[in-house]
């Protein structure tokens, strides 16, 4: 082949081949779809959750690991069976069984009635001629934290160096040698009670509730299963702290403002405690709150865990306090001294708030000027919860006295009251006020033995508590010296002892 035909070959051939593709219909491939993902690559790798993190989830668990740091060491005093017989009976349950009979064992009430059989193991008792009541117990006492000598170097009952103290626990504060802890037991029949921080402040901290025992420390006399309260204040001696240093509050608005901000602040703080715990639920990371006692205390309100105890004098502001519950949805247990309760009986009553009152103290300010001696019957008549409680070292020692003193001025008023009614004052209600009524307070079979043997009608002057048995050990025994007790702090300075 020649060198020209080489040349022309190739394109004879694109003739030859573009002709006969000429003769073809033309379409375009389809798309290919894209090659399957392995299966490996198909399972989606997920991100390793956030490590939970430790320690408390929620506000509710941070307040109560604090306070568990804090728990009771109270064991009740050795005791054995004891049967009372022959006396007359008020049970606080509105019964009142003459010639009747107690029987304590295991440190409870183990029957109540006209007839008990004696265990062969019992101590018998003879109450003829004697009353039985439950202990005597006290809502508003401030034993231990302004004790005897009453010094300044002892005066720990008001941390008043701002209106809101709520951070501040009245059981730090609270010295068990105070010597007038054993004279309420000897001559008031006083078996538990709530002691208080002062009333200087809106918010005057966290109240103690205690077996009127001796102890080394304050926790070897803790109530078990007692709740907090948070002591409040409203009236005079807030503004009158506070108003005399030059800052708020210094009015009564302002005291209603001083409680509504710190309220605001306290449902934030379970705000964003809540919001933290909805986080950690969910495995998301988050980060927790720092506590805050004083918010903390004022959360537990809000919980209902903490109850309010609330010093307030006349009937209107005891209406604020109130309506200031029902804005931030808590409530009120109880309002201390409450020289105007009478006016707001009803309201009192269908709130379900106790009124912790004097039996006659009034007119020594300008809020407790319009006392009345018949505060308590016409709270009784109105159905509402009546106490009357001391706020005193003198007058947790005569309670029963103060209670004799109101029940005869409703009768004086034609109000029939009893002594069976009466009795209720100083047991079961205050109970009730600091939130030990399932407890004690009452004769009742499976609740705590706290009982008084009285030498007569405890509504008598002549009357003296002669023996009183707590958790059913004889703590006092008027006519055994070894179960008079002393405090150390008491001991080698008694009257005629001294040489």
């Amino acid at each position: 082949m020649t060198a020209k035909l080489r040349r022309t070959a190739p394109g004879a051939l694109a003739l030859l081949l573009g002709s006969s593709l000429a003769c073809v219909s033309y379409s375009a491939p389809a798309p290919q779809a894209p090659p399957a993902p392995k299966r490996e690559e198909m399972v989606k790798k997920e991100e390793p959750a956030p490590p939970r993190p430790t320690g408390p989830a929620s506000e509710a668990e941070a307040r109560k690991a604090g306070e568990a740091a804090y728990a009771t060491s109270y064991q009740p005093l050795p005791s054995q069976p004891v049967l009372i017989t022959n006396a007359t009976v008020l049970t606080a349950t509105g019964e009142r069984i003459e010639r009747g009979s107690v029987l304590m064992r295991d440190g409870k009430i183990a029957a109540v009635g006209a007839s008990v059989q004696a265990p062969a193991d019992a101590t018998v008792v003879d109450g003829t001629g004697k009353w039985v009541t439950p202990g005597i117990i006290d809502a508003h006492s401030h034993l231990g934290v302004y004790p005897s000598p009453g010094v300044d170097a002892n005066a720990d009952g008001n941390e008043a160096t701002d209106p809101d103290t709520a951070q501040v626990w009245a059981e730090h504060s609270v010295w068990p040698q105070d010597p007038q802890f054993p004279l309420a037991l000897a001559n008031g029949g006083v078996t538990t009670m709530q002691i208080l921080p002062g009333s200087a402040n809106l918010f005057g901290g966290r109240s103690v509730t205690v077996k009127n025992v001796p102890a080394r420390g304050v926790y070897g006399m803790k109530f078990p299963g007692a709740p907090y309260g948070l002591k409040m204040a409203c009236g005079e001696n807030p503004k009158r702290v506070y108003g005399g240093k030059g800052r708020a509050p210094s009015t009564r608005m302002g005291n209603v403002a001083g409680y509504r901000a710190a309220w605001i602040k306290a449902q934030k703080y379970r705000s964003d405690w809540a919001e933290y715990h909805r986080k950690v639920e969910a495995g998301k990371e988050a980060m927790r709150p720092d506590r805050d006692l004083q918010l903390e205390t004022l959360a537990g309100v809000l919980d209902g865990e903490i109850l309010i105890q609330n010093h307030c004098y006349r009937a209107d502001e005891m209406l604020t306090m109130i309506d200031i519950a029902k804005e931030f949805g808590y409530k009120v247990t109880a309002f201390h001294h409450a020289v105007e309760a009478y006016k707001i009986a009803d309201v009192l009553a269908a709130n379900d708030i106790c009124a912790d009152i004097w039996a006659d103290w009034w007119g020594f300010k300008m809020e407790a000027l319009d006392g009345i001696r018949e505060n308590a019957a016409l709270l009784q008549k109105a159905g509402a919860c009546v106490v009357i409680h001391s706020d005193s070292a003198v007058g947790t020692q005569r309670l029963n006295q103060e209670a004799a003193k109101a029940m005869a001025a409703g009768n004086r008023m034609g109000m029939h009251l009893r002594e069976e009614d009466v009795i209720r004052w100083l047991t079961i209600n205050p109970a009730k006020s600091i939130g030990v009524d399932k407890q004690t307070g009452s004769l009742e079979p499976g609740k705590m033995a706290d009982v008084v043997l009285w030498s007569g009608d405890p509504f008598s002057v002549y009357s003296r508590p002669e023996k009183v048995y707590i958790d059913g050990a004889l703590a006092y025994d008027r006519r055994d010296p070894s179960r008079q007790p002393a405090t150390d702090f008491d001991l080698g300075i008694r009257v005629g002892e001294v040489q």
